[in-house]
């Protein structure tokens, strides 16, 4: 579609100066009497201008026959008509210059060919105009109480508007979040549901919220990433102008390689590439639903959590208890105050009733004093033993939730430390006064762990690496065979690109293999050769520590058991040298819709088993940088392993960095012909000593 720039189509959509409504219902309860009755109730300055044949005024505005008629371009065009006429009203929307058309109507990709046809039509209809949906139910701009939607769950009186812009795929989770907000007293900006995509998409959303004022932090709802590199730059333009972006992705158990040919197919599915995408550009991920609320309300505090101390303030036990424990399993700490802060503490209240040199920090009916609430907050902020306070709103507070809430808020100009409440009983109310007064309020232990997470990690810069190592064309073998190598062939492509791989010998009987090992070593392995056998192990087609002089008698065994277990009997066999002492890591590439990752992990045959690995998505251009696969490194759980754990002598990461970089530099330069390769093992030998590639699968597509 030859459209207009997205910044100012998206401007002139969110806040326009005029809406025509095509299809316009005098009938306030249905669903296409809602746009007009939204716009009037929410005071909306601009003129509205209803197209409706059959009627001649709707709430009281001058209704008109067709948009032909109407007395000015729109900025916009609510287009309500069904599937099977939609298309006619955006060409005469577009034909009259408007900036954009919202389509609510249904029945196009989602329906399956004949629907994908009708959205063809919708799109070559609207030509340079932008189009939003269509199965939209449109957008919301609460900032300036403009609502373009016929969603039912904007029948109320007020929009609590705030700083948190949502973009879903979803028309239904858009009323979903609003009415959620609303009841708990959290203000949104923006609201916007893309449904189809068939224009603008999330991408053209998240870059317009990072220029939006009234946004300081962009929540979506996500079913997935049509277009990876403007999502990319999107979410790395909202991160560099300090608007975290916090993603709830659905699908997670969606299976990504069911028919993978590697290890690596079978760990890095679709999920996992998401995790990897939104690692990279600095996405916070929303694990559940509701976390899609909790966390984008902590971080629209524009506070950021700088360490993983954390004071637990509570006039009750055992509320107290559940936070710090929730804290504890998510990685955070709860120190007992240090001596100044305790004395400070101490000072607030006689008697022996509080609990003050322990953590959680039990100040006995602090929600009925609010003076020795804001004392007691105060010494936490100031004291350098906590890098966050969360304050634990008991039953005492259910009576005046305003004056537990004003205490609170007091406090919040003297420190820019995060300060989140647990209200512990079950008082929607008080949470949303909490909430209201900009202190982040939750209903669930668990919540405040996962808020101070996103602070903490809203903190970090994106992991995207602009120093990506350039691929240079000349390394791109035009000579490979199509389908799936077979090991040989496999380690001699990483070894043209850099990737050490162990010496070894291509036999075909067992006079071949004894000469073989002979030049190989006292022991070396022995393995079947073929291309559609990949795992050899399980059929019997791999012996270890095999000495020259036996070698023979073992081949012999080994075609017969290859025979028994696959009908075939092996014509070609592999003679290695025989590598020890070292680390087995899986090093491999997978490539779906979201782009090319590499993957790193512990190898060997129980690589699927544990499941210790990382993955990092290719750039655009390029291979992965030495820095970020130094990163990928130091991310597995075996990383103490390779760097002298009790004793062990340290491994040659500088030599594994070397060929992450170099197996990634063939993926970035084999591109979409590269279905998919692995190392694994690749052994990772003693500083100094290099690694080795000693086995290897790669699949050449068309």
């Amino acid at each position: 579609m030859a459209a207009q720039s997205s910044a100012g189509a998206i401007a002139r959509l969110v806040k326009p100066r005029s809406v025509a409504v095509i299809g316009a219902s005098a009938d306030p309860a249905k669903t296409a009497g809602r746009p007009v009755s939204y716009l009037t109730r929410h005071g909306f300055a601009g003129a509205i201008y209803p197209v409706n044949p059959k009627v001649d005024t709707i709430d009281g505005i001058r209704c008109y026959p067709d948009i032909g008629s109407l007395p000015e371009v729109p900025d916009v065009g609510i287009v309500l008509l069904g599937a099977e006429r939609a298309h006619q009203a955006v060409r005469e929307l577009a034909a009259r210059g408007t900036g954009a058309a919202i389509v609510l109507a249904s029945g196009y990709t989602e329906t399956g060919d004949a629907g994908a046809r009708r959205q063809a039509e919708l799109i070559e209809a609207a030509g340079s105009m932008r189009l939003l949906g269509p199965n939209t139910i449109g957008l919301v701009n609460l900032t300036d109480n403009i609502p373009l939607s016929a969603s039912g769950a904007l029948a109320m009186d007020h929009f609590p508007a705030g700083s948190i812009g949502v973009v879903s795929q979803s028309g239904g989770i858009l009323g979903a979040l609003l009415s959620r907000a609303a009841a708990r007293g959290i203000g949104l900006s923006k609201l916007v549901s893309t449904s189809n995509e068939a224009d603008l998409e999330l991408a053209d959303f998240i870059d317009y919220l990072a220029d939006d004022p009234a946004t300081r932090v962009i929540a979506l709802y996500v079913e997935s990433v049509r277009n990876v590199e403007r999502f990319r730059a999107a979410a790395l333009k909202a991160a560099a102008a300090g608007k975290p972006v916090v993603a709830f992705k659905i699908g997670r158990s969606e299976a990504g390689a069911r028919a993978a040919v590697s290890h690596t197919g079978a760990m890095a599915g679709a999920d996992r590439m998401y995790d990897a995408l939104f690692r990279q550009v600095g996405v916070i991920r929303a694990q559940t639903f509701s976390d899609l609320i909790d966390i984008p309300a902590a971080l629209a505090t524009g506070r950021v959590l700088h360490g993983n101390r954390i004071a637990v303030l509570t006039s009750t036990g055992g509320a107290g208890t559940l936070v710090s424990d929730s804290l504890g399993v998510s990685g955070f700490e709860t120190p007992a105050p240090d001596t100044q802060t305790a004395a400070r503490l101490r000072a607030l209240q006689t008697g022996d009733h509080a609990a003050l040199d322990r953590n959680p920090i039990d100040v006995t009916l602090a929600g009925l004093q609010p003076d020795l609430l804001r004392g007691a907050i105060r010494a936490l902020l100031a004291s350098p033993s906590y890098d966050a306070v969360t304050i634990i709103v008991g039953s005492s507070g259910l009576a005046m939730p305003d004056l537990m809430a004003d205490a609170i808020n007091d406090c919040l100009p003297e420190s820019d430390k995060p300060v989140l409440a647990y209200v512990s009983p079950h008082a929607p109310q008080v949470a949303a006064v909490l909430n209201q007064r900009g202190v982040p309020a939750f209903s669930a232990p668990e919540s405040c762990a996962v808020a101070f997470a996103a602070m903490l990690a809203a903190g970090q810069p994106p992991q995207a690496a602009a120093d990506a190592e350039p691929v240079p064309a000349a390394a791109t073998p035009g000579n490979l065979p199509q389908g799936p190598l077979d090991e040989h062939a496999a380690k001699q492509l990483f070894a043209r690109f850099g990737v050490p791989v162990v010496r070894e010998t291509v036999v075909a009987d067992e006079a071949g293999a004894e000469a073989a090992a002979r030049t190989l070593g006292e022991r070396v392995v022995l393995k079947i050769l073929s291309a559609s056998i990949t795992h050899k192990s399980d059929v019997g087609g791999v012996a270890v520590n095999v000495a020259p002089d036996a070698i023979g008698t073992r081949l012999a065994a080994m075609r017969d058991a290859v025979r028994q277990h696959t009908g075939q009997a092996p014509t070609r066999f592999l003679v290695q040298e025989m590598v020890g002492g070292g680390v087995e890591l899986i090093l491999g590439t997978h490539r779906d819709a979201l782009g090319t990752a590499i993957l790193l992990g512990m190898g060997g045959v129980t690589a699927e088993l544990f499941q210790d690995t990382t993955l990092r998505l290719l750039p655009a251009s390029g291979a992965l940088s030495r820095a970020e696969a130094l990163s990928m490194v130091r991310a597995l759980k075996t990383w103490p392993l390779l760097d002298g754990y009790r004793g062990r002598p340290k491994a040659d990461v500088d030599a594994l960095v070397d060929a992450i970089v170099a197996f990634s530099r063939m993926a970035a330069a084999l591109g979409p012909r590269l279905v998919e390769a692995e190392i694994n093992p690749i052994f990772v030998l003693p500083a100094g000593q290099g690694v080795r590639a000693a086995d290897g699968v790669a699949v050449i597509g068309p």
